[in-house]
């Protein structure tokens, strides 16, 4: 599906009919591995979002879409454990990459890129923690914008934010290239390390792939 800005704009009223019910788990490629090189040269010219540390032993990236009831899971009930145990103690570099598999789901992912850096992953949270809201309402244009003013943004900065054609053809290509070059079917998808990981995951599951992968006895660099 190719967005454009009047499409996003305006979040067209059929998208009101989106069922979240609908949507189906991942059923990729589980366990191939994607080179680490390639899957850094991320496609669009839109950066990434890391959080932790840069030389942790692992690299973890999520390709997410905010109306996935299994990407909303992940981040509602084993995201801040994953942070707390993973990412602030510098075992995980850790990034959500957009999977944009409709106009709800490019529209979270154009509001989190026009919060920038600090506030990317806050933005992407709180969409996936209020989903229900948004994701099946009749008039989601105007649910999203009223999560949208608790996180800072006004009618303008939404407006703008929704109408950056650079931000959306960036969203696109990332998804292309997943889709194209990594072979990813859906979402969430996880790269620990360039494995793949299909699907919902628990803290558990993760930690499976993850602790063989941290050197026994490691300490996270002092924080700069």
């Amino acid at each position: 599906m190719k967005f454009n800005r009047r499409k996003t704009i305006i979040l067209a009223a059929a998208a009101s009919a989106l069922s979240l019910s609908g949507m189906g788990i991942a059923q990729g490629a589980e366990g191939d591995v994607v080179d680490m090189a390639k899957l850094m040269a991320v496609a669009g010219g839109l950066d990434d979002h890391f959080e932790g540390n840069p030389e942790a032993p692992v690299t973890v990236i999520e390709y997410a879409s905010p109306t996935c009831p299994h990407c909303a899971a992940f981040h509602i009930s084993v995201y801040e454990t994953f942070k707390a145990d993973y990412i602030d103690t510098g075992k995980v570099w850790f990034t959500v990459r957009p999977f944009a598999r409709n106009a709800l789901d490019a529209a979270i992912f154009m509001l989190a890129e026009a919060a920038g850096p600090e506030h990317y992953h806050e933005v992407v949270a709180t969409y996936m923690k209020t989903q229900n809201e948004w994701g099946m309402s009749e008039k989601p244009r105007d649910a999203i914008f009223a999560i949208a003013q608790q996180l800072g943004f006004t009618e303008e900065t939404f407006n703008a934010a929704l109408t950056n054609q650079d931000v959306l053809n960036g969203i696109e290509a990332i998804k292309n290239q997943a889709l194209d070059d990594f072979g990813l079917t859906g979402t969430p998808t996880f790269y620990v390390n360039g494995k793949t990981l299909s699907g919902g995951k628990t803290l558990e599951q993760l930690a499976a792939e993850i602790d063989p992968l941290v050197p026994a006895g490691f300490v996270a660099p002092a924080a700069q």
